[in-house]
């Protein structure tokens, strides 16, 4: 068990990531299909899983919460992480998401909060921040995204954040601007599709340089950038960019061992 200064987290491949704090075991877009198939995303777009999760749902164990960025896209919710939501007290996604999943789902907008409690643990409050995934004015096509931002007593450098899958855009640059963050789960990856050539549907690296110099976490880690074909931008890609970005923004970026829970300071 982690104390209110310390969350523990296990990488398990593309954004599927397992925070443990204070007693609270929470998981993050669920992603645990085996490599091979092939997804449609719609509108003329797929991609094909190539990673192998770190661990199968079976050895992920009981979960208090999942926090889900949306339902629609099968490298935030593939059909083995789909087997999880029926034995989650509580899902938090998307309100549009909620009405598709319904049950545990609780549905969040941007700005929206609910707080994980039961009286025997410190609570965590989740605040929905907010996503574009893709180009203005695609949010009709690539539905609704949203991140979140944990917080709970005992933190002393600021919230974990998850900044869900989206482009850099005003709102996230407007939230670097009021959030204070500790940690932060950057969903990375360049994604785009041929379909739609040189659009970006996450953030690239270079974005995340830009988000970090005005964020100013204590920590960084990439997630969502290896383990599908779409990914645009791997871990060398990043690492590059790292290597050219000023000094103080690039000591904030660590790497996340995949499958290896990982201590940080919150």
């Amino acid at each position: 068990m982690t104390d209110g200064a310390t969350v523990r987290l296990t990488h398990l491949g593309g954004p599927t990531v397992l925070i443990e704090v204070a007693g609270w075991r929470i998981l993050t877009d669920p992603t645990f299909d085996p490599p091979g198939r092939r997804y449609k995303f719609g509108w003329g777009t797929a991609s094909t899983k190539v990673g192998e999760p770190a661990m199968t749902v079976a050895e992920v164990g009981a979960l208090d919460a999942i926090l889900l960025t949306h339902d629609h896209h099968a490298d935030n919710l593939d059909d083995s992480g789909r087997s999880l939501l029926a034995g989650a007290p509580t899902i938090v996604t998307t309100r549009s998401g909620a009405g598709r999943l319904g049950g545990a789902a609780r549905g969040l907008a941007p700005g929206d909060a609910l707080t994980l409690s039961d009286g025997g643990r410190p609570p965590v409050a989740v605040t929905a921040t907010p996503c574009r995934h893709g180009p203005p004015l695609s949010r009709p096509i690539v539905g609704d995204v949203i991140g979140f931002a944990l917080t709970w007593p005992g933190q002393q450098r600021g919230a974990l954040w998850i900044s869900g899958d989206t482009v850099l855009h005003r709102g996230v640059l407007q939230l670097a601007d009021r959030l204070p963050v500790g940690v932060a789960l950057l969903h990375l990856g360049g994604v785009r599709f041929p379909i739609t050539g040189p659009l970006r549907y996450t953030m690239t690296a270079r974005d995340a340089v830009r988000l970090c110099a005005r964020l100013r976490p204590a920590v960084a880690f990439p997630v969502h950038y290896e383990g599908w074909s779409h990914f645009a931008e791997g871990r060398s890609a990043i690492e590059r960019c790292l290597a050219t970005a000023p000094v103080e923004v690039r000591d904030v970026f660590q790497w996340l061992p995949i499958g290896t829970p990982l201590a940080v300071g919150a």
